[in-house]
């Protein structure tokens, strides 16, 4: 003669019995029943999710509460590093400037640049970006140092009027890299 199988029940079976004194622990601890529901809940979803960390046969009860109880603890150490803002004031003060903004003032530098002429091109290349000084860029060009500091000026002023820039703006703030030294060597405030 065999005997049957014996087989148990799902011990996911067992936890909503479990929740009214679940919900009654999370009411002690929190003092508040909004916050007391979110517990429970989170505290039957992570138990829901790690059944196989329990073991048959022991008291379920007891596993719950040891989740809840860490769960609740878990979230007050986490809590005490935050900042209290009520008013929004602290957030408000912080941001991050949108990577985008770069690429595209730097393509619009790009596409400025590349309708200047050769020489101005040339100069600021050799002045701003590698910086080489007007003497030594002179030197270079095979022109006088006046001539290479005029072409440096009328170039920088050409960009930022194609730019669209005022004096003392900055579009280019954080930028970093050969479009900052070209255009930082200006008496016009553009980077």
């Amino acid at each position: 003669m065999s005997s049957a199988p014996v087989t148990h029940a799902d011990p996911r079976d067992e936890m909503a019995t479990h929740i009214p004194s679940l919900r009654a622990f999370a009411i002690s601890l929190t003092r508040n029943v909004s916050e007391a529901d979110d517990l429970v809940q989170e505290t039957i979803l992570k138990a829901w999710s790690n059944i196989e960390k329990f073991t048959v046969g022991t008291d379920m009860r007891a596993w719950l509460f040891t989740i809840l109880r860490n769960t609740f603890f878990s979230s007050k150490r986490k809590t005490r590093r935050e900042v209290s803002d009520t008013d929004g004031v602290h957030a408000a003060s912080m941001f991050e400037k949108p990577h985008h903004d770069g690429r595209l003032a730097f393509t619009d530098f790009s596409h400025a640049f590349d309708k200047l002429s050769p020489e101005h091109r040339e100069v600021l290349i050799l002045v701003g970006a590698n910086g080489y000084s007007y003497e030594e860029a002179a030197h270079m060009m095979g022109v006088a140092v006046g001539t290479a500091k005029s072409r440096a000026n009328r170039a920088r002023a050409k960009l930022c009027e194609m730019l669209g820039l005022a004096e003392g703006e900055d579009i280019l703030a954080e930028q970093s890299g050969a479009t900052l030294a070209v255009m930082g060597r200006s008496g016009i405030q553009a980077a």
